[in-house]
């Protein structure tokens, strides 16, 4: 089996599908678009900054019922006409963009979701069961994105480095649940347990893994989604720190 290999993420003056597009950063890296005649959309608050031309307005998404009961976004924003756009996501990572051909789809796990082209069509699913408990008391959910009549664009953000893996058919691969970022809907996924134990007077405990089977490609990356949340958490909380201590010497 091959060995995961590195994203390219840093790319400028990229054309595909109708729109030309620029990755850049090294931390927190930021995706530039310049729109024409395509519009994109995108979670509203990964946006950084727009031109004055650029109009945003609000996108519907099909199964409103469906998403509500589940917690999660009814509608996304759209940005539309002739200018630049930009997103960036408040965790260290990599942006990068998968290119996709009329009637291709993907899977993506939550949270990882940055922008895409109008073209680009959105629904989800639920994943349950204990080992995936750890983003919500019910489990997480997979988007999955599919070009239906034309080519698109789907930009993620993952946390770390990203690498990515192509499994021939039959070929499997154990992830821990929190390191996949996307896979090709022909890549099946399985929760898996191992069990461990220390000796005869200490408690049993058990590994759990999402385990996929090709064909097809596989995202991974090396930063955990609850590593990076609690980092981002510690960071707002420790500027609220700083803030509160200022303020007291200043007064």
């Amino acid at each position: 089996m091959a060995v995961p290999v590195q994203v390219v993420s840093k790319v400028r003056d990229e054309k595909f599908a109708g729109v030309t597009y620029h990755i850049e950063g090294e931390l927190v890296p930021v995706l530039q678009i310049d729109l024409s005649q395509v519009p994109v959309y995108f979670e509203h608050h990964v946006l950084l900054w727009k031109d004055l031309t650029v109009n945003v307005s609000i996108k519907p998404l099909s199964g409103a019922f469906k998403r509500m009961i589940a917690g999660i976004n009814i509608f996304v924003t759209q940005a539309q006409g002739v200018g630049r756009i930009s997103f960036s996501r408040d965790g260290a990572g990599q942006v990068f963009a998968i290119h996709l051909k009329q009637n291709e789809s993907i899977d993506v796990r939550e949270h990882q979701f940055l922008a895409a082209t109008d073209s680009v069509d959105y629904t989800f699913k639920r994943v349950q069961g204990i080992a995936n408990m750890f983003l919500g008391v019910s489990g997480f959910f997979i988007d999955t994105f599919k070009c239906i009549n034309n080519e698109g664009i789907l930009w993620l953000h993952g946390y770390g480095n990203v690498f990515e893996i192509n499994l021939n058919a039959g070929e499997q691969i154990d992830i821990e649940p929190s390191a996949w970022i996307y896979k090709d809907t022909s890549v099946t996924m399985e929760t898996v347990f191992q069990k461990l134990s220390t000796g005869f007077l200490a408690s049993p405990g058990q590994l759990f893994f999402n385990r996929f089977k090709g064909p097809g490609r596989l995202g991974i990356q090396s930063m955990s989604l609850i590593v990076a949340s609690e980092a981002t958490t510690a960071a707002t909380a420790g500027g609220l720190v700083t803030g509160t201590i200022l303020n007291s010497f200043l007064k």
